[in-house]
């Protein structure tokens, strides 16, 4: 998938209380909606260059599944396959289903959250012609950031300046 975008030590923030961190199952199950609002956000344009594929748009079904309890981390994962549609696409395609892949296993880690947002604006940026590349991530950045609930926001917000470096600096700091 590229780029690896966690940092050690893990941040204990992101860790769920039963697993010795600080983060509430609440706020992780906002953590993981608000990632799957970021790769729905850019779903059409891996649905452009894959129509009839509806794995990208499967795996987003399973994030959501998982966030009203219906499915547990695993059977989220095991049934999301958005990893596997990214590698017979390319460009914005291939990061669309990227961040879908990223938005489930924020599951099993919350901090894939930022590479849900990340791979969504690296999907906008290869969409859009040369000339209107920057502006197209710092548009989709600042979406993603409306989006935000605020019983995460300052999480998500702190993170993303944390954490920019290793998400090839796509958002505004």
């Amino acid at each position: 998938m590229g780029s690896m975008i966690f940092t050690e030590p893990r941040d204990p923030r992101f860790v769920t209380v039963r697993r010795g961190g600080t983060l509430s199952d609440a706020d992780h199950r906002l953590l993981a909606e608000w990632a799957a609002v970021c790769a729905a956000h850019v779903l059409e344009i891996f649905e452009a260059a894959a129509p009839g594929d509806d794995r990208v748009r499967h795996a987003l079904e399973q994030n959501r599944a998982w966030v009203r309890g219906e499915l547990t981390m695993r059977e989220a994962l095991r049934a999301a396959n958005a990893r596997a549609a990214a590698r017979e696409v390319a460009g914005g395609a291939k990061f669309a289903a990227y961040a879908a892949a990223q938005a489930v296993a924020v599951a099993h880690v919350a901090a894939h959250e930022l590479g849900a947002a990340a791979y969504a604006i690296r999907a906008v940026q290869a969409a859009s012609d040369e000339a209107g590349r920057a502006e197209a991530g710092r548009r989709e950045s600042r979406w993603q950031r409306e989006q935000l609930p605020d019983a995460i926001r300052e999480l998500v917000l702190d993170d993303q300046r944390l954490r920019n470096h290793v998400c090839w600096f796509v958002f505004e700091c």
